[in-house]
């Protein structure tokens, strides 16, 4: 991972993809700074969509609220986005495929609980409608990253995709990910192809979750704190921030506006 200062940004760039946990916010606050930063963002005309593991009544919130021009939720179970002063939402399953693995998921991550002492289900877990989410570092006292590795591996011995995120593991049925509703969203909301989303536009992260846009989008970044996974990231970012999640946001977009300003 190279120096963000090393990043030559070019012209073209279109827009921004990030993380929400510990890459937009610090220590689960969504601080001024970081917030500042998304809005100069969207204000310079730039798109800008959060790819986050968090739930759809959040996402609900985040698609109308923020200055965002959409948001992917739950892994790539869905997006959302408010336009024309309305919100759509566009799922991967039927409704009917997700009120039956609800009940599903709520089984299994009652057997979790059982198996990995000091973990829980994620205070949000009420607001989800696709995945089980399991806390071990939020709102409980810090697990090591060995036993998220564990309650990944149960999931997947019960049949679900597990992805450790910075705060939760999380766990669904089928073989979507972030990505893939990503290039669903750019090609159905901003008629973009996939080989345009991967040189046009930049994402940044921090965690094993994200792996696949890391992999993916030919200009990524980490924030400082995805150095806490390094080993355990299948692919890595192409470029790292100084500073550590919003912080490191709100240099990564400082370095973005400067290239537009020196381009304009």
């Amino acid at each position: 991972m190279k120096p963000l200062a090393e990043w030559r940004t070019p012209a073209r760039l279109r827009g921004l993809l990030f993380d929400i946990d510990e890459t937009l916010t610090t220590e689960g606050r969504l601080t001024a700074e970081a917030y500042a930063a998304l809005e100069r963002l969207k204000n310079a005309g730039k798109i800008v969509v959060p790819i986050t593991g968090r739930p759809a009544g959040w996402c609900d919130h985040i698609a109308r609220m923020w200055p965002v021009d959409g948001v992917v939720g739950e892994n790539g179970a869905f997006w959302f986005r408010h336009d024309n002063g309305k919100l759509i939402k566009k799922y991967h399953d039927a409704e009917e495929i997700r009120v039956r693995n609800r009940k599903r998921l709520a089984a299994i991550g009652a057997r979790i609980l059982k198996e990995v002492l000091g973990c829980a289900l994620a205070s949000d877990q009420a607001y989800r409608e696709t995945d089980l989410a399991i806390d071990y570092c939020e709102d409980v006292p810090a697990l090591p990253l060995a036993a998220a590795e564990r309650i990944a591996g149960l999931m997947r011995a019960e049949g679900l995709t597990a992805k450790i995120s910075s705060i939760h593991v999380n766990g669904w049925f089928g073989a979507y990910d972030k990505l893939a509703m990503c290039k669903r969203l750019f090609a159905e909301a901003f008629d973009c192809t996939a080989a345009q989303l991967q040189t046009d536009f930049a994402f940044a992260g921090d965690s094993p979750n994200d792996a696949p846009m890391f992999a993916f989008f030919e200009h990524s970044v980490g924030v400082a704190n995805v150095a806490r996974f390094e080993g355990a990231l299948e692919a890595e970012p192409k470029y790292v921030t100084r500073g550590a999640a919003g912080a490191g946001f709100a240099e990564l977009a400082a370095h973005l506006l400067a290239r537009s300003q020196s381009t304009a």
